[in-house]
Protein backbone atom coordinates (compact mmCIF):
# COMPACT_ATOMS: atom_id res chain seq x y z
CA UNK A 1 0.00 0.00 0.00
CA UNK A 2 1.36 3.42 -1.11
CA UNK A 3 1.28 6.43 1.14
CA UNK A 4 -2.05 7.88 0.40
CA UNK A 5 -0.82 11.74 1.53
CA UNK A 6 1.51 11.53 -0.86
CA UNK A 7 -1.35 10.38 -3.76
CA UNK A 8 -1.91 13.92 -5.90
CA UNK A 9 -5.72 14.79 -5.14
CA UNK A 10 -8.24 16.85 -6.27
CA UNK A 11 -10.89 18.01 -3.89
CA UNK A 12 -14.50 18.71 -5.60
CA UNK A 13 -16.84 19.41 -2.53
CA UNK A 14 -15.69 20.70 0.29
CA UNK A 15 -17.42 23.62 2.22
CA UNK A 16 -15.43 26.21 3.72
CA UNK A 17 -17.13 26.96 6.84
CA UNK A 18 -17.05 23.16 7.41
CA UNK A 19 -13.11 23.23 7.18
CA UNK A 20 -12.62 25.66 10.19
CA UNK A 21 -9.95 24.23 13.04
CA UNK A 22 -11.35 24.20 16.04
CA UNK A 23 -8.67 26.16 17.89
CA UNK A 24 -8.82 28.55 14.95
CA UNK A 25 -12.70 28.75 15.74
CA UNK A 26 -12.23 29.37 19.44
CA UNK A 27 -9.38 32.31 19.20
CA UNK A 28 -11.68 33.95 16.45
CA UNK A 29 -14.80 33.84 18.57
CA UNK A 30 -13.48 35.03 21.64
CA UNK A 31 -12.04 38.13 19.82
CA UNK A 32 -15.74 38.48 18.31
CA UNK A 33 -17.44 37.74 21.91
CA UNK A 34 -18.63 34.60 20.93
CA UNK A 35 -18.03 31.63 23.67
CA UNK A 36 -17.09 28.58 21.62
CA UNK A 37 -16.96 25.03 23.48
CA UNK A 38 -13.74 23.57 24.64
CA UNK A 39 -14.57 21.40 21.41
CA UNK A 40 -16.66 20.16 18.82
CA UNK A 41 -20.10 18.27 19.23
CA UNK A 42 -20.52 14.70 17.52
CA UNK A 43 -23.65 15.27 16.29
CA UNK A 44 -25.82 12.59 12.99
CA UNK A 45 -28.47 14.83 12.00
CA UNK A 46 -29.29 17.51 10.21
CA UNK A 47 -29.89 19.95 13.21
CA UNK A 48 -26.94 19.35 15.02
CA UNK A 49 -25.01 20.01 11.71
CA UNK A 50 -26.64 23.23 11.17
CA UNK A 51 -26.21 24.80 14.94
CA UNK A 52 -22.67 24.02 14.24
CA UNK A 53 -23.01 25.94 10.87
CA UNK A 54 -24.70 28.72 12.79
CA UNK A 55 -21.77 28.86 15.64
CA UNK A 56 -19.05 28.65 12.74
CA UNK A 57 -20.90 31.70 11.24
CA UNK A 58 -21.66 33.88 14.30
CA UNK A 59 -18.04 33.80 14.65
CA UNK A 60 -16.61 34.53 11.12
CA UNK A 61 -17.50 38.76 11.57
CA UNK A 62 -14.03 40.44 9.77
CA UNK A 63 -11.87 40.19 6.87
CA UNK A 64 -9.13 39.09 8.47
CA UNK A 65 -11.44 35.99 10.19
CA UNK A 66 -12.13 35.31 6.55
CA UNK A 67 -8.83 35.47 4.94
CA UNK A 68 -7.66 33.29 8.26
CA UNK A 69 -9.45 30.22 7.57
CA UNK A 70 -9.31 30.49 4.00
CA UNK A 71 -5.49 30.52 4.62
CA UNK A 72 -5.49 27.77 6.80
CA UNK A 73 -7.47 25.76 4.41
CA UNK A 74 -4.61 26.10 1.73
CA UNK A 75 -2.73 25.16 4.37
CA UNK A 76 -4.43 21.90 5.73
CA UNK A 77 -5.39 20.66 2.22
CA UNK A 78 -1.96 20.77 0.70
CA UNK A 79 -1.19 18.65 3.83
CA UNK A 80 -3.47 16.27 2.85
CA UNK A 81 -2.07 15.95 -0.65
CA UNK A 82 -4.53 17.95 -2.31
CA UNK A 83 -3.02 19.75 -5.27
CA UNK A 84 -6.71 21.27 -6.64
CA UNK A 85 -9.23 22.42 -4.56
CA UNK A 86 -12.84 23.94 -5.66
CA UNK A 87 -13.95 25.53 -2.19
CA UNK A 88 -17.91 25.93 -1.58
CA UNK A 89 -18.15 29.47 0.09
CA UNK A 90 -21.91 30.58 0.85
CA UNK A 91 -20.97 34.38 0.53
CA UNK A 92 -24.12 36.17 -0.29
CA UNK A 93 -25.14 34.76 2.88
CA UNK A 94 -22.27 36.28 5.20
CA UNK A 95 -22.70 39.17 3.27
CA UNK A 96 -25.87 40.13 4.08
CA UNK A 97 -25.56 39.26 7.74
CA UNK A 98 -22.54 41.76 8.42
CA UNK A 99 -24.07 44.27 5.47
CA UNK A 100 -21.33 44.35 3.07
CA UNK A 101 -21.91 41.76 0.31
CA UNK A 102 -18.18 41.89 -0.96
CA UNK A 103 -16.25 41.55 1.85
CA UNK A 104 -16.42 38.15 2.84
CA UNK A 105 -15.78 36.87 -0.56
CA UNK A 106 -13.00 39.64 -1.30
CA UNK A 107 -10.94 38.23 2.04
CA UNK A 108 -11.74 34.65 1.53
CA UNK A 109 -9.59 35.31 -2.07
CA UNK A 110 -7.03 36.97 -0.36
CA UNK A 111 -6.31 34.40 1.97
CA UNK A 112 -6.70 31.76 -0.80
CA UNK A 113 -4.02 33.93 -3.06
CA UNK A 114 -2.04 34.17 0.25
CA UNK A 115 -2.48 30.34 0.99
CA UNK A 116 -1.80 28.89 -2.62
CA UNK A 117 1.80 31.03 -2.77
CA UNK A 118 2.48 29.67 0.60
CA UNK A 119 1.69 25.58 -0.01
CA UNK A 120 1.98 25.37 -3.22
CA UNK A 121 -1.95 24.35 -4.22
CA UNK A 122 -4.09 25.56 -6.02
CA UNK A 123 -7.53 26.44 -5.37
CA UNK A 124 -10.72 28.19 -6.66
CA UNK A 125 -14.62 29.08 -5.28
CA UNK A 126 -17.48 27.48 -5.42
CA UNK A 127 -20.64 30.05 -4.57
CA UNK A 128 -23.50 28.07 -2.87
CA UNK A 129 -27.14 29.54 -2.30
CA UNK A 130 -29.57 27.26 0.22
CA UNK A 131 -32.70 26.07 -1.54
CA UNK A 132 -33.91 27.12 1.63
CA UNK A 133 -32.96 30.89 0.95
CA UNK A 134 -34.30 33.60 -1.53
CA UNK A 135 -34.04 34.00 -5.39
CA UNK A 136 -32.85 37.26 -4.86
CA UNK A 137 -30.08 36.30 -2.94
CA UNK A 138 -29.29 34.12 -5.69
CA UNK A 139 -29.12 36.67 -7.96
CA UNK A 140 -27.22 38.28 -5.80
CA UNK A 141 -24.52 35.52 -5.54
CA UNK A 142 -24.10 35.19 -9.32
CA UNK A 143 -23.37 39.12 -9.34
CA UNK A 144 -20.65 38.16 -6.73
CA UNK A 145 -19.70 35.38 -8.91
CA UNK A 146 -19.30 37.59 -12.17
CA UNK A 147 -17.39 40.59 -10.63
CA UNK A 148 -14.57 38.43 -8.21
CA UNK A 149 -12.22 36.32 -9.90
CA UNK A 150 -11.39 32.61 -8.64
CA UNK A 151 -14.99 31.95 -8.67
CA UNK A 152 -15.45 29.50 -10.95
CA UNK A 153 -18.80 28.30 -10.64
CA UNK A 154 -22.63 28.65 -8.58
CA UNK A 155 -24.86 26.05 -7.46
CA UNK A 156 -27.27 25.24 -4.92
CA UNK A 157 -26.58 23.35 -1.50
CA UNK A 158 -29.11 23.01 1.36
CA UNK A 159 -31.75 20.77 1.77
CA UNK A 160 -33.18 19.29 -1.49
CA UNK A 161 -36.55 19.17 0.20
CA UNK A 162 -37.10 22.42 -1.18
CA UNK A 163 -37.32 22.91 -5.11
CA UNK A 164 -34.76 23.66 -7.67
CA UNK A 165 -37.17 25.32 -10.20
CA UNK A 166 -37.50 28.94 -8.79
CA UNK A 167 -33.50 29.17 -9.54
CA UNK A 168 -33.27 27.80 -12.77
CA UNK A 169 -33.36 31.61 -14.44
CA UNK A 170 -30.23 31.95 -12.29
CA UNK A 171 -28.45 29.30 -13.17
CA UNK A 172 -29.24 29.67 -17.20
CA UNK A 173 -27.69 33.28 -16.56
CA UNK A 174 -24.90 32.23 -14.89
CA UNK A 175 -24.12 29.81 -17.68
CA UNK A 176 -24.70 32.49 -20.37
CA UNK A 177 -22.00 34.44 -18.17
CA UNK A 178 -19.43 31.27 -18.70
CA UNK A 179 -19.41 30.38 -15.14
CA UNK A 180 -19.40 26.66 -13.90
CA UNK A 181 -23.08 25.23 -12.38
CA UNK A 182 -22.83 22.44 -9.92
CA UNK A 183 -25.87 21.21 -7.49
CA UNK A 184 -26.26 19.12 -4.36
CA UNK A 185 -28.90 16.24 -5.80
CA UNK A 186 -29.71 12.72 -4.74
CA UNK A 187 -28.03 13.06 -1.35
CA UNK A 188 -31.73 13.11 1.00
CA UNK A 189 -33.91 13.40 -1.98
CA UNK A 190 -34.20 10.93 -5.06
CA UNK A 191 -33.97 10.95 -8.70
CA UNK A 192 -36.21 13.84 -8.94
CA UNK A 193 -33.70 15.70 -7.66
CA UNK A 194 -31.00 14.74 -9.86
CA UNK A 195 -33.49 15.02 -13.10
CA UNK A 196 -34.10 18.46 -11.97
CA UNK A 197 -30.47 19.27 -11.34
CA UNK A 198 -29.73 18.07 -14.50
CA UNK A 199 -32.10 19.31 -16.54
CA UNK A 200 -33.40 23.40 -15.72
CA UNK A 201 -30.75 23.37 -13.31
CA UNK A 202 -28.36 23.45 -15.79
CA UNK A 203 -25.47 21.31 -13.63
CA UNK A 204 -22.23 20.10 -14.58
CA UNK A 205 -21.90 17.49 -11.41
CA UNK A 206 -23.42 16.22 -9.01
CA UNK A 207 -22.91 17.32 -5.12
CA UNK A 208 -23.12 13.51 -3.60
CA UNK A 209 -26.26 12.29 -6.32
CA UNK A 210 -25.67 8.64 -4.45
CA UNK A 211 -29.72 7.79 -4.63
CA UNK A 212 -29.30 7.94 -8.53
CA UNK A 213 -28.84 3.62 -8.30
CA UNK A 214 -32.98 4.44 -6.99
CA UNK A 215 -33.57 4.82 -11.04
CA UNK A 216 -31.66 2.63 -13.96
CA UNK A 217 -32.79 4.82 -16.40
CA UNK A 218 -31.34 7.83 -15.13
CA UNK A 219 -27.78 5.38 -14.24
CA UNK A 220 -28.12 5.08 -17.80
CA UNK A 221 -28.63 8.67 -18.67
CA UNK A 222 -25.53 10.09 -16.40
CA UNK A 223 -23.46 7.56 -17.49
CA UNK A 224 -23.72 8.37 -20.94
CA UNK A 225 -23.41 12.51 -20.61
CA UNK A 226 -20.21 11.26 -18.11
CA UNK A 227 -21.89 13.34 -15.67
CA UNK A 228 -19.45 13.03 -12.34
CA UNK A 229 -20.55 12.34 -9.30
CA UNK A 230 -19.02 14.29 -5.98
CA UNK A 231 -19.06 11.49 -3.65
CA UNK A 232 -18.70 11.96 0.63
CA UNK A 233 -19.17 8.99 2.14
CA UNK A 234 -17.75 9.81 5.75
CA UNK A 235 -19.87 13.10 5.64
CA UNK A 236 -23.21 10.96 4.10
CA UNK A 237 -22.52 8.49 7.45
CA UNK A 238 -22.36 11.12 9.91
CA UNK A 239 -25.48 13.08 8.51
CA UNK A 240 -27.39 9.56 8.63
CA UNK A 241 -28.10 9.12 4.73
CA UNK A 242 -25.89 5.72 4.83
CA UNK A 243 -26.02 3.29 8.02
CA UNK A 244 -22.19 2.70 7.81
CA UNK A 245 -19.60 3.04 5.74
CA UNK A 246 -19.86 -0.45 4.50
CA UNK A 247 -23.29 0.07 3.34
CA UNK A 248 -22.01 2.67 1.32
CA UNK A 249 -23.20 2.84 -2.33
CA UNK A 250 -19.51 3.91 -3.75
CA UNK A 251 -18.44 0.53 -4.98
CA UNK A 252 -22.21 0.11 -6.73
CA UNK A 253 -22.07 3.48 -8.27
CA UNK A 254 -18.50 2.73 -9.66
CA UNK A 255 -19.49 -1.25 -10.68
CA UNK A 256 -22.62 0.77 -12.39
CA UNK A 257 -19.58 3.26 -14.94
CA UNK A 258 -20.39 6.09 -13.21
CA UNK A 259 -17.65 8.91 -13.10
CA UNK A 260 -17.27 9.17 -9.00
CA UNK A 261 -14.58 11.52 -7.33
CA UNK A 262 -14.11 11.57 -4.00
CA UNK A 263 -14.38 14.14 -1.46
CA UNK A 264 -14.98 15.16 2.56
CA UNK A 265 -17.84 17.57 2.34
CA UNK A 266 -17.88 18.53 6.28
CA UNK A 267 -13.92 17.69 6.84
CA UNK A 268 -13.24 19.31 10.27
CA UNK A 269 -16.70 18.76 11.45
CA UNK A 270 -16.58 14.66 11.35
CA UNK A 271 -12.65 14.59 11.81
CA UNK A 272 -12.01 13.05 8.65
CA UNK A 273 -9.48 15.27 5.92
CA UNK A 274 -9.23 13.72 2.36
CA UNK A 275 -6.42 11.68 2.98
CA UNK A 276 -8.12 9.74 5.87
CA UNK A 277 -11.33 9.59 3.16
CA UNK A 278 -9.12 7.60 0.80
CA UNK A 279 -7.59 4.98 3.76
CA UNK A 280 -11.36 4.78 4.73
CA UNK A 281 -12.84 3.75 1.38
CA UNK A 282 -9.70 1.81 1.07
CA UNK A 283 -10.00 -0.22 4.40
CA UNK A 284 -13.91 -0.44 3.86
CA UNK A 285 -13.69 -1.75 0.23
CA UNK A 286 -10.33 -3.61 0.30
CA UNK A 287 -9.71 -1.22 -2.60
CA UNK A 288 -6.28 -1.21 -4.31
CA UNK A 289 -4.05 1.49 -4.68
CA UNK A 290 -5.22 1.28 -8.41
CA UNK A 291 -8.26 2.35 -7.69
CA UNK A 292 -7.49 4.87 -5.36
CA UNK A 293 -5.53 6.36 -8.39
CA UNK A 294 -8.77 5.95 -10.51
CA UNK A 295 -10.45 8.12 -7.72
CA UNK A 296 -8.08 10.71 -7.79
CA UNK A 297 -7.84 10.84 -11.81
CA UNK A 298 -11.58 11.16 -12.00
CA UNK A 299 -10.79 13.75 -9.59
CA UNK A 300 -9.03 15.81 -11.82
CA UNK A 301 -11.05 15.07 -14.95
CA UNK A 302 -14.41 16.17 -13.27
CA UNK A 303 -12.46 19.25 -12.00
CA UNK A 304 -12.96 23.13 -13.60
CA UNK A 305 -9.22 22.67 -13.66
CA UNK A 306 -7.19 24.41 -16.87
CA UNK A 307 -5.88 21.85 -19.34
CA UNK A 308 -2.40 22.07 -18.47
CA UNK A 309 -3.41 21.74 -14.33
CA UNK A 310 -5.13 18.35 -15.62
CA UNK A 311 -2.19 17.09 -17.40
CA UNK A 312 -0.23 17.86 -14.68
CA UNK A 313 -2.18 16.36 -12.09
CA UNK A 314 -2.90 13.08 -14.31
CA UNK A 315 0.99 12.68 -14.33
CA UNK A 316 1.45 12.89 -10.95
CA UNK A 317 -1.30 10.48 -10.62
CA UNK A 318 0.70 7.83 -13.06
CA UNK A 319 4.03 8.39 -11.13
CA UNK A 320 2.75 7.84 -7.70
CA UNK A 321 1.26 4.40 -8.77
CA UNK A 322 4.77 3.88 -10.44
CA UNK A 323 6.57 3.35 -7.47
CA UNK A 324 7.42 0.68 -5.63
CA UNK A 325 4.69 0.23 -2.67
CA UNK A 326 5.11 -1.08 0.99
CA UNK A 327 4.53 -4.14 0.30
CA UNK A 328 6.64 -4.48 -2.84
CA UNK A 329 9.94 -7.20 -2.11
CA UNK A 330 13.20 -5.66 -3.52
CA UNK A 331 14.87 -7.32 -6.17
CA UNK A 332 17.42 -10.12 -5.96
Amino acid sequence: MRDLVSLPKTHLHVHLESTVRWATLREIGAANGVKVPDEGVPFGDFAAFFAQNDLVRACLRRPGDFRRVAYEFCEDEAAQGTRYAEVSFTAAGHGERLGDLDMPLAAVLEGLEAGQDAFGIECRVLLDHSRRRSVERAWRTLDLATRHGGVVSIGLAGDEAHPGDPFNDVFAAARDAGLHVVHHAGEGEGPASIRQALGPGRTERLGHGIRILDDADLVAEVREREIPLEVCPSSNVALGFTASLDDHPLPRLRDAGLIVTLNTDIPALIGTPLATEYARVRDAFGYTDAVLADLAHAGVTASFASAETKTRLHREIRTWLSRPSSHHLPAD
